[in-house]
Order: C-alpha cells, then sequence, then structure tokens
C-alpha cells in the first residue's frame, strides 16, 4: 500500500470537486476545499509558458543564486512549514523540521554542482566537433504524494527548474497547505513569476494536463497502481515521464552483523515516518543463528519508542494518514497472524483519538504472508530468517518491488558482495536506506522508472542534444 495519489484520473471514478482536510492525530477537520476550475488551471499554465521562454533563456549561473534564496527562506520559515506537516499528515514535528532542513540542503547542493552536472561534454567521432548539451524541455507536471510534502515536491521541483524548466505541481489533496506554501517559497526567494505553480485539481483535469500540448514530461511519485495509468496517459501522447514507485526493501542481517548497529537502524528504517515511507526497511531477512537476538532487542526497542501527539517535540511515532490506512494495516497484521507469525510488539490500533498503529514486530514469518509479499504503508516489521546468504539474496529478490534495500554486516567485502547481488536502484552497507541528492535514486521493476537526484535527476526533463560540426 502506497501513498494514495488523489488525483490520478480513473476514467469510471466521478471527479472530485470539494474535499476535506483530516489532522491524523486528532481525526477533526482542519479544512475545507474547492478544486480550481479548469479555466484557471488553463489560465496558469499558459502564464507557465510564457515564463519558461523567459527562464530558459537566462544563463544557468543567473539561475543559480534564486537556489541558496530558496535555501535561505526555507530555513527562515521552517517552524511554519513544518508545522504544516504535521498537521496535515501527521509526520512527528522532529522529522518536519528534518525534511525542511533536507530540501534546504538539496538547493544548496544543487546550486554547488549545476554547473559541473549541466556543462556540455565533447566527444571524439569522425567530425570536427561534436557536443553533447542538456536543454529544458518546458513545462514539466508533478504529481506528488503526502508522505513527504515538501521533500518529493522540491526534490523534483528544485533539479527540473534549475536545468531552464518550469514545473506545475499537483499535489496530494491531503495536502494542500503545504502544496501552497512550497509554491509561496519560490516567490518569497525571488524566482520570475510562473517558474513554480501549484493546482489543486480533480481527476479529468489532471488527464487534460497529461494529454495537453503544453506539458512536455510528467513525474510521479506514488503507489505502482497510479505509476501505471499516469505511465499510459503519458504514453498515450508520446510525454516524457519519471516514475516512482513502491518498495518492499529488505533489510539483510548477517551471521557476522553488529547487532546492536543493525537493531539501531532497523527502528530508524522502518518506523520514521510511522513506516509511511516507499524506502522504509519492510522485510526483515536474519540469519538463524542470531535471529532470535536480533528479534528480541528490535522488538524492545519498538516498545520504548513514544508514540502520541506529533507536534510534541518528543514523540516519536505519529499517525497514520487516514483511517483506511489504520484499517489496511490491521489487515495485514491479521493475516500473517493467522499464517503462524509470532506477535513480539504492537500488533493493533492504539486507544484514542486519531489514526494511530502501534509499533509492530511480527516473528516467525513466512513468504506467503502479505507483509512479506505487499508493501506494507506502517509500521510493522516481519522478521524471517534464514540460514545462509544465498537464502537470503533469493528472499530478497522474490518481490515485484526494486526500490531499495541493505546488508549489515562487519565484513566489508562480504557486505559489497551480498550488495552486488540484490536487485534495486539503490542499496546500502552498514545503513539504512535513504536518499541523497549527491547520489540518484530510483527503482527497477515496478519501483519505478528513470532516476531522480545528482546529475541524473537533473537531466531526465532535457533534452540531450547532440550537436556535430564537420569541416568545409
Amino acid at each position: 500500500m502506497s501513498p494514495s495519489i488523489n488525483s490520478i484520473y480513473y476514467p469510471y471514478f466521478s471527479y472530485l470537486m470539494n474535499f476535506k482536510t483530516i489532522n491524523p492525530a486528532t481525526g477533526q477537520v482542519i479544512a475545507q476545499y474547492e478544486t480550481m476550475s479548469s479555466q484557471d488551471i488553463s489560465s496558469i499554465s499558459h502564464d507557465s509558458q510564457g515564463a519558461f521562454l523567459k527562464w530558459q533563456a537566462m544563463p544557468l549561473e543567473e539561475r543559480i543564486p534564486h537556489y541558496r534564496k530558496l535555501a535561505m527562506v526555507l530555513r527562515e520559515n521552517k517552524e511554519e512549514y513544518a508545522g504544516l506537516m504535521t498537521s496535515e499528515m501527521g509526520k512527528p514535528i522532529s522529522e518536519s523540521l528534518a525534511e525542511v532542513e533536507k530540501c534546504a540542503w538539496t538547493a544548496e547542493v544543487y546550486a554547488d554542482n549545476a554547473m559541473k552536472w549541466l556543462a556540455p561534454e565533447e566527444v571524439e567521432a569522425d567530425g570536427h566537433l561534436h557536443r553533447i548539451s542538456y536543454e529544458p524541455l518546458g513545462i514539466i507536471l508533478s504529481i506528488m504524494p503526502w508522505n513527504f510534502p515538501f521533500w518529493q515536491a522540491l526534490r523534483f521541483g528544485i533539479p527540473t527548474t534549475l536545468a531552464g524548466n518550469v514545473s506545475i505541481l499537483k499535489h496530494s489533496n491531503t495536502v494542500p497547505q503545504c502544496a501552497m506554501a512550497i509554491e509561496d517559497a519560490f516567490v518569497k526567494a525571488g524566482f520570475p513569476p510562473n517558474i513554480f505553480r501549484t493546482i489543486i485539481a480533480d481527476h479529468g483535469q489532471v488527464a487534460e494536463l497529461v494529454a495537453s500540448d503544453i506539458i512536455q514530461g510528467v513525474s510521479l511519485t506514488g503507489s505502482t497502481e497510479a505509476g501505471k495509468i499516469i505511465a499510459r496517459e503519458a504514453g498515450n501522447h508520446l510525454k516524457k515521464v519519471v516514475l516512482e514507485l513502491g518498495g518492499s526493501d529488505p533489510f539483510i542481517v548477517l551471521e557476522n552483523a553488529d547487532i546492536d548497529a543493525a537493531v539501531k537502524g532497523a527502528v530508524l528504517g522502518r518506523m520514521l515516518n510511522a513506516g509511511q515511507s516507499c524506502i522504509a526497511a519492510k522485510r526483515f531477512i536474519v540469519h538463524e543463528k542470531v535471529v532470535q537476538e536480533f528479534s528480541r532487542k528490535f522488538a524492545e526497542a519498538v516498545k520504548a519508542l513514544s508514540m502520541g501527539d506529533p507536534a510534541d517535540a518528543h514523540t516519536k511515532i505519529g499517525p497514520l494518514v487516514n483511517q483506511a490506512a489504520q484499517t489496511e494495516i490491521k489487515a495485514m497484521v491479521d493475516d500473517a497472524l493467522s499464517m503462524g507469525a509470532s506477535l513480539l510488539a504492537g500488533g493493533e490500533p492504539a486507544d484514542g483519538n486519531g489514526f494511530f498503529f502501534k509499533p509492530t514486530v511480527l516473528g516467525n514469518c513466512k513468504v506467503e504472508m502479505r507483509v512479506m509479499k505487499e508493501e506494507v504503508f506502517g509500521p510493522v516489521a516481519p522478521i524471517i530468517s534464514v540460514k545462509d546468504d544465498a537464502e537470503a539474496i533469493r528472499i530478497a529478490n522474490m518481490t515485484e518491488f526494486g526500490l531499495g534495500g541493505c546488508v549489515w554486516t562487519q565484513d566489508l567485502e562480504t557486505g559489497i558482495h551480498m550488495a552486488n547481488q540484490i536487485e534495486s536502484g539503490t542499496v546500502f552497507v552498514n545503513s539504512i536506506t535513504k536518499s541523497d541528492p549527491r547520489m540518484p535514486f530510483g527503482g527497477i521493476k515496478k519501483s519505478g522508472i528513470g532516476r531522480e537526484l545528482a546529475k541524473f535527476g537533473i537531466r531526465e526533463f532535457t533534452n540531450i542534444k547532440s550537436m556535430n560540426i564537420y569541416g568545409p
């Protein structure tokens, strides 16, 4: 279960015209919104096209200072932005603040490296001069989920606009205040008008945008099913698409691992954002000789996590995004228990208001269980025991996903050997899976198409143009 993208077009659904945002920690309504009119969205699109013609003509060295100012704006307003995330989707405030800081840092990383990452390259061939350049495409539509409201929108928006494109963001209807605040941050940073715009749209309006000639590419972060729909819509109109989709990342603990370090990583990797992350550790594959020690220490650490008001700086576990997510996670846990899993911690919703689910650890899991086959988008950690490294790799790759993964061992040579065998876009040794603006990020199999971040991300929505010059 990946974060649902409320604005994805399903031909058999009625169009969403009005919606409410709910504080998941209390269940109370925050606000009610209406989608924009098609005329308003069309006006934004045409304003963005006019902005693109000027923005692409601006030399890169003149665009770069805007991103340093954006980093300043994000930091100056981090309390406000973090508070919006925490109230709209329930992220603990400490994590929300860290998310804003990561966005600011990413803006600086791109400002520092854009000249190098977008520099023309010369190639030796049979003519006088052969050069590869990276030119912007135009207006790029991004469709983003609720679980990392600022990071996912800016992970795309910063490199894409710095490359000379302009962006229209269709965010999840769970986080409209975050979406509008992101646009306002670009305004505060002094960007020319309409370089980064936000729309509040329904299913049909998104489909119309994807189909329109004014949109040159689409980036979506969300579920595999949402990715299929957007890929089909974009493909029908021959639009470039980047998809960052679901994951079921393996967390492999070898016989010679530092168990205490692995447990610390497991708690962070599984329970961050209440487990609502595509790159969360989701399947714990542990050597049989250390599985009991790891399981006991993991369960003890999980039980010690403070769950409650996400606005409290001491809270480690906030609520799930909504009641449907809470119900789905309970069903997945019950399925595992019915098939013989042992309950080591948690296992049920918390008492009281809001959509909280107790951090859960399941032992004696089998590959047939839903928690091992599907993406579990909540604080549930299934542990499966393996007899050797070969079985660990076999189970790690026994999934339709291929986003991230990690291996824990004190033998780095073995760790690298194991990492080379994991089928994923990103793999770590002795660290949880995480994104870094200096490294490419993305998946294989049903976890996505294309790459974000680093030089690969800034080039995704460019025309990689070959220029070939021959003498007279």
